[in-house]
């Protein structure tokens, strides 16, 4: 909705949009943030796990693109809040599925992303790299097998751990993806005890322990838009950003921005105020304009920025 809304004033005006980016994060909020992977599981933890699964495509100044899973989290844009908070964003799945609801079929690129904080892509993309992520093969019995010889069964064979992620990633022991990973229980001895499983719902388990919200900690919710637009010789780039917090493990910022929008859409279908039927987006003003305007009152309010736009800049891609 609030794409959409930012899309239709820039065109309501006149302005053609050339690059449209947009990122969106679940994470943990800095002051819950206690743990070396600065993350933890505010969402399905399965779909956490299975992230990146197939090829991301986008597009990238008039060209089709493409990232193969293996590189999704290897290839990672930052990108710089409001705040002057700097993020990880990394490309997920098809972002050119986008072009149509929102009406961008003439922009040269456009990116749909994920925002993780800063460092967790160069960690999560050693783990999808070493293979646990997958979901198509079965480990018949797992029951004594330990969380070090699971993730050592992926390697070649005598390659131990440590060389391989050195070898590979050149992560070595007693940097910060290093204790990541033993902090995580890939490097102990502990048991896994589960039989007839995929290695991502092995490391699912893992991760349903070691990411677990406290009572009181707070999540954070984020969402970044960065459009690139023209009105004659006028060149601009419009950057919202939003940040919504929790209040605890309970009242999360993840089911205020998920349950909140559908609660005000819902009285607003019951009052007779969307006329529309069926199964629709919420692309039209009729439900994007109230819903966006209501959600204010519940602190899910997006800042923006507006500045020439910069010659050469696109995107910036970092790769691990």
């Amino acid at each position: 909705m609030s794409a959409m809304a930012l899309i239709n004033d820039i065109k309501g005006d006149g302005g053609e949009i050339d690059v449209f980016k947009s990122y969106t994060g679940g994470l943990i909020a800095p002051e819950s943030d206690d743990n070396p992977w600065n993350y933890k599981i505010t969402w399905s933890p399965r779909k956490i796990v299975l992230a990146g699964q197939g090829t991301a495509h986008y597009l990238n100044e008039g060209v089709e693109r493409y990232i193969p899973q293996h590189r999704v989290f290897g290839q990672v844009e930052r990108i710089k809040m409001h705040n002057d908070t700097a993020y990880d964003a990394y490309i997920n799945r098809d972002s050119l599925k986008y072009r149509i609801p929102y009406g961008i079929q003439k922009a040269n690129t456009v990116i749909r992303g994920t925002l993780r904080h800063k460092g967790f892509c160069k960690k999560w993309n050693t783990i999808v790299n070493l293979g646990l992520t997958d979901d198509t093969i079965i480990i018949e019995d797992a029951t004594n097998l330990t969380y070090k010889e699971f993730a050592q069964s992926f390697l070649p064979s005598k390659m131990n751990l440590e060389a391989f992620l050195w070898k590979n990633f050149e992560i070595e022991k007693g940097s910060k993806e290093y204790k990541a990973l033993d902090w995580l229980g890939l490097m102990g001895n502990d048991k896994i005890g589960l039989q007839y499983v995929t290695p991502a719902q092995i490391l699912q388990q893992l991760i349903e322990e070691k990411w677990k919200l406290k009572p009181k900690d707070k999540d954070m919710i984020v969402m970044y838009h960065e459009v690139h637009w023209s009105k004659g010789k006028k060149e601009q780039v419009h950057q919202s950003s939003l940040e919504v917090k929790g209040e605890n493990q309970m009242y999360t910022a993840m089911a205020k921005t998920v349950g909140l929008p559908l609660a005000i859409a819902t009285k607003l279908l019951l009052r007779g105020k969307i006329k529309e039927r069926g199964v629709v987006i919420p692309t039209s003003k009729e439900i994007y304009v109230p819903v966006l305007k209501e959600l204010e009152k519940f602190g899910v309010v997006f800042k923006e920025k507006e500045s020439p736009k910069k010659k050469g800049f696109v995107a910036n891609f970092k790769l691990f």
